[in-house]
């Protein structure tokens, strides 16, 4: 008695949408995402990069933010290996770029374990895209001669732990991802540890999409000027001098909102 083949196993592509304006979306990935069968979606991939998945693909929402895991990592890693075994051709469709803080190591080392093959499709990060469309250059001679990327989302519940002495310094760029819910305390911590409280600062929400909404101040008012704008989701935090060029250089702006002349956020 004959028996079937299982269905040859195509790789697993895990593509980066990028931040959210559908301009950005790279060439391989829209490639990848036309080419689908299935795709297993995060919550940051805008609508319009949505819309280019064709209509006979299937659409798999895997959603997370703070503190409200739609699907557990774990089940995701399960569902992937779940559909490339079926012999679908499976796009992982993630907001920014899948290696930064995007889980698209974990999710490919689990698909190694599975002997599952796998290519990863780099997408344009948040920090790089929303800080270009908030008109803040990350590095910029005689400002800042590095950048450093920290995420402010606790990955268990407890106390903020990071190097803060080495991030206070007045010549780096801090980009923090996640780090709404912390705010406050980032702030305080990084003037606490010697970075001057007047250092420019912006927040970028729904950065390079029409709802784009920047709250610039000093760092010692960015939380509370952040709190009566009632921003909610994606936003990204830019800290160091060169926050302070958006005033010349901001070319996208669809809300831009100075310290002291917050709306409702309605």
């Amino acid at each position: 008695m004959n028996r079937k083949s299982p269905p040859a196993v195509t790789p697993v592509a895990i593509v980066g949408a990028g931040p959210g304006d559908p301009d950005l979306l790279t060439v391989k990935g829209l490639r990848r995402i036309m080419g689908a069968d299935v795709v297993v979606y995060d919550k940051l991939v805008s609508d319009e990069i949505l819309d280019l998945i064709p209509a006979g693909a299937s659409r798999i929402f895997a959603g997370k933010q703070a503190r409200n895991h739609h699907m557990p990592q774990d089940d995701i890693n399960v569902l992937l290996v779940k559909l490339a075994r079926s012999g679908r051709r499976v796009v992982r469709l993630k907001g920014g770029d899948p290696f930064v803080f995007g889980r698209g190591g974990e999710e490919a080392l689990h698909l190694t374990r599975e002997n599952i093959p796998f290519e990863i499709v780099p997408g344009i990060t948040s920090s790089a895209g929303c800080a270009a469309y908030a008109g803040i250059p990350l590095t910029h001679r005689g400002l800042a001669h590095s950048v450093r990327f920290i995420t402010g989302h606790l990955a268990t519940e407890g106390s903020l732990e990071l190097d803060w002495d080495g991030l206070a310094d007045p010549e780096t760029t801090l980009v923090v991802y996640m780090g709404l819910t912390n705010l406050a305390v980032i702030c305080e911590q990084l003037i606490s540890h010697g970075l001057a409280p007047d250092t420019p600062a912006a927040a970028i929400n729904q950065g390079t999409r029409p709802q784009q909404r920047t709250v610039h101040a000093v760092l010692k008012d960015l939380a509370d000027a952040v709190e009566h704008t009632h921003l909610v989701g994606a936003t990204l935090l830019v800290i160091g001098k060169v926050a302070g060029l958006a005033q010349d250089l901001e070319w996208f702006n669809p809300e831009h909102i100075e310290d002291g002349e917050a709306d409702s956020g309605d």
